[in-house]
């Protein structure tokens, strides 16, 4: 399985959004800026959290986006959901009636493939973990490994400071 960038970004961009406290939107030019991002790719990654209710987006040479909910209020499924949709990565393809199976009747594969069994169980797994897993905890994490961290950005991009 691999995960897009755009999970990523967004993930950082709401992280970001929060650590600015700012009330008025902020621009996918500032927001690509700090992460050395081109501002319309990012723009289009941001969009899915918009419909997915996790930013909110406004138009205009004032415009730009901002949190619709509070970091607690967000996982990293919500974040991937938006972003890469909600399909489940493993698609069982059912090979085993394939090949020198192809003429077994179907009572002999009325069990469910034992590896789609095995993979959805590890998906169901990897979905609840990430589903546990809130922004607001991940930006803890995060201060915790860089002291400080919130004040650097509030001053690299220019926002007051409480």
């Amino acid at each position: 399985m691999r995960i897009s960038e755009g999970v990523e970004w967004a993930a950082h961009c709401c992280l970001l959004l929060d650590w600015m406290g700012v009330d008025e939107p902020v621009s996918t030019a500032k927001l690509a800026a700090g992460y050395g991002l081109p501002p319309a790719y990012l723009n289009k990654q941001l969009q899915p959290l918009v419909k997915a209710g996790i930013l909110t987006s406004t138009a205009g040479k004032k415009g730009g986006f901002r949190l619709a909910r509070s970091l607690a209020d967000i996982t990293l499924m919500d974040v991937l959901t938006a972003i890469e949709g909600p399909a489940e990565a493993f698609q069982c393809a059912e090979i085993r009636q394939n090949g020198v199976w192809a003429d077994e009747p179907a009572s002999v594969f009325r069990a469910p493939c034992a590896i789609d069994t095995a993979m959805r169980a590890a998906e169901l797994e990897w979905r609840r973990a990430l589903a546990a897993q809130t922004l607001a905890a991940v930006q803890a994490n995060a201060e915790l490994q860089a002291p400080g961290l919130r004040a650097q950005v509030r001053d690299w991009y220019g926002t007051p400071r409480p």
